[in-house]
């Protein structure tokens, strides 16, 4: 058991910064979840903790030892690939094996290990098949069982499931929950999939062009995002931005959104005083965008009218795509709800949910205020 830090970690290839100053503590035990979009360096990071890739400046530990010269056979670490990586001309059993009978443990040793592996998989019946007579889950089962057979301090995962279909995946990711609860030790997981990060993670670590953006329970992350990409990345469909200004009416501040004019919740009035009057983004999630009919009792409202461009019936839900003046955006409401493209509605916003970005303290990735 282990944990594992990034220490100011900088890794560029010429003059392209894979990973920008990169500072993680992960916990002895954690199911921590890199994520971001394709290109953004999570599996770079991944790589560097591997061995695979040399750092460029910093330090990586895995407990108290420095790694960075250390070999990646003896870093005490197992890596399981988007790819499966079989050898077709073993049968499963001796997959698993093979690392084992390569560090020359006792024939009793491993088939104990391999064994207990396959039980843990459920794959003991297919110990004796070969890769070609496996499905895509079943292949990818034989991959974790044979990180599993190592024992290692730390698991680390490169997008595991990339290759398995919808179904598949669900069930997949499931087993790799179950499996860090069972066998206790320090998961580290690469995705692009933040549905896959928000169902596995104890914590999540959001990374955007080599930098970490925010690293937090997913939870916390969904209701408190740090700025404009975490807000946007992590929740599906993702946050809605409109581009406004905070204005004073009287004892009221409100979010002047040109097409569209909502009230700030009195609890809130005091967070935003110093931005009246400054350019801002209101950003709501669709889940917080309801029809008023099935509207929470207990919420913060504020009614906008809108134009139903177009409706997607997902069946225990309705994405409602909506066009107020130059805005469109996305409305996840109650499958109870009926509309119809071209129709004219109103809608309910929970208030009690908005986000406020600050575009001024930077351009580039609007900080959150709250």
């Amino acid at each position: 058991m282990a944990s594992v830090t990034y220490d100011h970690v900088w890794k560029k290839f010429g003059d392209f910064v894979a990973l920008n100053d990169v500072n993680l503590d992960i916990e002895d035990r954690e199911f921590l979840v890199l994520v971001g979009p394709s290109g953004c360096g999570k599996t770079t990071a991944l790589r560097c903790l591997a061995g695979l890739e040399d750092i460029t400046d910093g330090e990586v530990r895995i407990g108290d030892q420095v790694v960075n010269d250390v070999a990646p056979k003896d870093r005490d670490i197992a890596m399981v690939f988007q790819s499966y990586a079989l050898y077709p001309h073993m049968t499963v059993y001796d997959n698993m094996a093979f690392g084992l009978k390569l560090r020359k443990l006792p024939k009793e040793e491993i088939q104990k290990r391999v064994e207990d592996a396959a039980e843990i998989l459920d794959i003991g019946q297919l110990l004796q098949r070969k890769p070609r007579e496996l499905s895509g889950g079943q292949r990818q089962r034989v991959a974790l069982g044979r990180a599993i057979v190592r024992e290692p301090k730390v698991f680390l995962f490169d997008e595991p499931l990339s290759n398995l279909d919808a179904k598949l995946r669900v069930q997949t990711r499931a087993q790799i929950s179950k499996l860090h609860q069972r066998l206790n030790t320090t998961f580290i997981y690469v995705t692009h999939d933040q549905t896959e990060a928000m169902t596995m993670a104890t914590r999540i670590a959001v990374i955007n062009k080599g930098i970490v953006q925010q690293v937090d329970t997913p939870q916390q992350l969904y209701d408190y995002p740090d700025n404009m990409f975490v807000a946007g990345f992590i929740g599906s469909p993702s946050m809605n931005f409109f581009n406004g200004k905070f204005t004073k009416e009287g004892d009221d501040m409100i979010v002047d959104l040109g097409s569209f004019r909502v009230k700030v919740p009195e609890n809130r009035k005091e967070i935003y005083e110093r931005l009246v009057g400054q350019e801002i983004i209101f950003g709501i999630r669709p889940e917080d965008i309801h029809n008023p009919e099935y509207a929470p009792p207990s919420i913060i409202a504020e009614e906008v009218e809108v134009d139903v461009d177009v409706t997607e019936l997902m069946g225990n839900e309705i994405f409602l795509y909506l066009v107020s003046g130059d805005h469109n955006f996305v409305a996840r409401v109650d499958p109870r709800t009926r509309v119809e493209m071209g129709d004219k509605i109103t809608v309910t916003l929970n208030m009690d949910n908005m986000h406020i970005f600050d575009p001024v303290a930077d351009p580039d990735n609007p900080v959150a205020i709250r």
